[in-house]
């Protein structure tokens, strides 16, 4: 392992030290679901933010990431032989996507670089930091800027010195966007940074050859809410309200009626709904209470199945392994029935 120099903590918090590792380097590299279970357990136990990135539209695999750094000896030996072009190559994206080696790069750093140094290098102690700390946009930024543009100066309309752009976001991270803006019949890519502190802003001059830097807001897109019956085939299947069923059930008549008006049966269906009385409307609301106390009933038993699955497996002297993963499984019952009485 290269030389590192020790830092006051992660975050700028003093006295923080490495928590001692759930599992091996192996086992995190092999399996995903012990590489997610112990990097979120990770972050929680540092008290730091976790977020899955998102470039070109899609989430960034962290654990794809993890192990294509870990083969070539870790963050530090990868930026100091430069690559992580090579990196980036694994992951095939798409032309639009820019400076994928930056993101890359300034992606581990945030969220996999001391998950590193207990799981691959297995560190104990004080936090450490890289010898050479990444560049990160430090709140002294008091300008945007656009690198890695098209070099063609744009001459299409040099009579217009207001020509209009139309710009779109294809990835963000912490200190700005990837953009690809198309001014005339130029289409320029690159990186949009903006300072971490929003400050009023001062007048932009109206340059003819420039890209207008971006102001606005940042846009949080809609995260898809992830399924428990993806890590656990068994998790019992959620309960659906009784307004679910009618939809259902008018959905099913309507598309064999009308196959080719499929985008306008959301509209349709909830005129029907409210057009029902209130009696006809209780036939699928205790339907659907129902289906709640079903839902109630199997997540219960399902929650006492995996307690006593566990509680055999561990006088049978289960491994480490499985003891994290079934906890991480138990935790999320433990929440879904949480948020279920909360909504009784």
């Amino acid at each position: 392992m290269s030389p590192v120099s020790r830092s006051k903590g992660w975050n700028g918090v003093q006295d923080m030290h490495y928590p001692a590792p759930l599992a091996s380097h192996d086992d995190v590299a092999k399996d995903p679901i012990v590489f997610w279970d112990t990097l979120r357990r990770f972050h929680f136990q540092m008290n730091t933010k976790f977020m899955i990135p998102v470039i070109g539209g899609k989430e960034l695999d962290l654990h794809i990431l993890y192990v294509e750094v870990t083969r070539r000896g870790g963050f530090e030996k990868v930026v100091a032989e430069k690559k992580w072009r090579e990196v980036g190559t694994i992951f095939m994206f798409s032309p639009t996507t820019t400076s994928a080696s930056f993101v890359l790069r300034k992606h581990y750093f945030s969220l996999l670089y001391h998950y590193e140094q207990v799981y691959f290098f297995n560190m104990q102690g004080p936090l450490c930091s890289p010898k050479d700390t990444f560049p990160v946009c430090s709140r002294s930024c008091n300008e945007l800027a656009i690198v890695q543009y098209s070099p063609k100066p744009i001459n299409d309309h040099p009579s217009n010195p207001h020509l209009e752009g139309i710009g779109t976001i294809d990835g963000k991270f912490d200190c700005g966007y990837l953009v690809t803006v198309k001014l005339g019949s130029e289409v320029l890519t690159g990186v949009l940074y903006h300072p971490e502190d929003e400050r009023p802003s001062s007048p932009t001059p109206q340059l003819s050859n420039a890209i207008v830097p971006y102001t606005g807001k940042a846009r949080h897109s809609r995260r898809r809410r992830k399924s428990k019956r993806r890590g656990d085939p068994n998790y019992p299947k959620p309960n659906r309200s009784g307004y679910n069923f009618f939809f259902a059930e008018k959905h099913y008549k309507l598309k064999s009626l009308f196959p080719n008006r499929e985008r306008e049966f959301t509209k349709m269906i909830g005129e029907s709904w409210s057009n029902l009385s209130p009696e006809e409307r209780m036939v699928y609301q205790n339907i659907g209470l129902k289906d709640k106390e079903r839902y109630r009933r199997e997540v219960k038993e399902y929650k006492e199945s995996m307690k006593l699955r566990q509680t055999m497996e561990v006088n049978r002297g289960g491994s480490l392994l499985d003891g994290t993963a079934k906890w991480y499984l138990l935790l999320e019952v433990e929440n879904a029935e949480l948020r279920l009485r909360r909504t009784s």
